[in-house]
């Protein structure tokens, strides 16, 4: 599976062992898709697997990577995000394989001038075969200093 040449810690505000993603695949003007191979040595290996669970961050951080990529494309870095929220997220498997390769796309269904973003995110086999699927929202401020001063 051929990567785009895009570093992936370029997109995305994550660094070492929460930095999920391995690279991006596809790219368009309101879906992203990312290649994650889950780590056997990452802090939600459990022998050999990784929980469901963890699909949820795995689709938020393809979400930060297409805002990432649309920062990049503004000569912007890398912003911080928060997740609000998911509705109906539905796994199709309990847990995902230590090395086997996931498709993670989120695709824009709406976004507001004030920062909030509601994308639907699956994560698939290369094969196509749909393991996980959800509704995410976000939010990004577009000033994080002043947002977590005017909230702590």
């Amino acid at each position: 599976m051929k990567l785009l040449d895009t570093p992936i810690f370029e997109l995305v505000p994550h660094a070492g062992p929460m930095l999920l993603l391995d690279g991006v695949v596809a790219v368009s003007a309101n879906s992203l898709t990312a290649l994650v191979v889950p780590r056997g040595d990452g802090m939600f290996d459990d022998a050999g697997f990784v929980g469901g669970w963890v699909g949820l961050e795995y689709m938020a951080q393809t979400m930060a990577a297409l805002a990432g990529w649309e920062g990049r494309q503004r000569n912007e870095p890398p912003r911080v995000g928060f997740m609000l929220g998911t509705r109906r997220y539905h796994t199709h498997v309990p847990r995902f394989v230590v090395g086997q390769p996931l498709l993670v796309t989120a695709t824009r269904e709406f976004q507001a001038d004030n920062g909030i973003g509601v994308m639907q995110c699956r994560i698939a086999t290369p094969q196509g075969e749909t393991l996980a699927e959800a509704l995410l929202s976000a939010y990004q401020p577009e000033n994080l200093d002043a947002f977590l001063k005017e909230h702590a």
